[in-house]
C-alpha cells in the first residue's frame, strides 16, 4: 500500500485543514517508524513525529519545499532524530563531566555518595513527563531563561514556570528521601 502523493503542500499553506489531516494520517506512522531506526524508542520517534507536524503546521505559511512534500517531511524528522541523538550526547558528556568533577582528595565515601547522588538526579530527571524533563533540561543544561524557553517551545512562560517547579519539586522530593536514608 503506497503513500498518496495527491496531498498539496499549497493547500495546506492557505490553512486546508482536511489537506494537512490527509498528510498527518499518510506519513504519521510511516514517519515514527522511520524515526524509530534512529532513536530505538517508540515514544521519542512519536514525540519527534508529532513536534514536526506541530511546527509545519504551525509554519505552513513559510515553508518552502523545493523538493517532494514526502522528502521533506523524511528528512526533517531525520534532523529531529540526529538532534535528539545529539542530546543524548550532551547529556552523557554532562554527566560524565559531573561525575569527573572530583578530586583524588575525596574519600571514597564521598564519591560513592556523589555516585548515588547523581544517579537519584538522572532517574528523576528521566522519570519527568517529557514537557517538565525538556523545561528543565533547556534551563538548567542549556543556560536558557524561561522566556527564552517559553519561546522556543511555543508555551508561555507560566507553563514553563509550572513545568519548572514539577521537576524542582521532584528533584528536592527524592533528594530528601536519599538524605533520610543516609542518615
Amino acid at each position: 500500500m503506497g503513500i498518496s502523493l495527491n496531498i498539496s503542500h499549497k493547500r495546506i499553506q492557505k490553512g486546508d485543514v482536511k489537506e494537512f489531516e490527509k498528510l498527518f494520517h499518510a506519513f504519521y506512522t510511516p514517519l515514527c517508524n522511520f524515526a524509530y531506526g534512529y532513536t530505538k524508542d517508540m515514544d521519542e520517534a512519536e514525540e519527534i513525529v508529532q513536534q514536526l507536524f506541530y511546527n509545519y503546521w504551525k509554519n505552513k505559511e513559510n515553508i518552502k519545499i523545493k523538493v517532494s512534500i514526502k522528502s521533506y517531511l523524511y528528512q526533517a524528522t531525520k534532523n529531529g532524530c540526529l538532534k535528539f541523538i545529539e542530546h543524548n550526547k550532551v547529556k552523557g558528556r554532562y554527566s560524565n563531566h559531573v561525575l569527573s568533577q572530583n578530586t583524588e582528595a575525596e574519600s571514597t565515601q564521598s564519591k560513592i555518595e556523589e555516585g548515588e547522588l547523581a544517579e537519584i538526579i538522572e532517574e528523576t530527571i528521566n522519570s519527568l513527563p517529557h514537557r517538565s524533563r525538556e523545561v528543565f533540561m533547556l534551563s538548567r543544561f542549556e543556560g536558557l531563561k524561561y522566556a527564552e524557553i517559553a519561546k522556543k517551545l511555543s508555551i508561555s512562560i507560566k507553563t514553563v514556570e509550572a513545568n519548572m517547579g514539577k521537576a524542582l519539586k521532584l528533584i528536592r522530593l527524592n533528594l530528601a528521601r536519599y538524605d533520610q536514608t543516609t542518615l
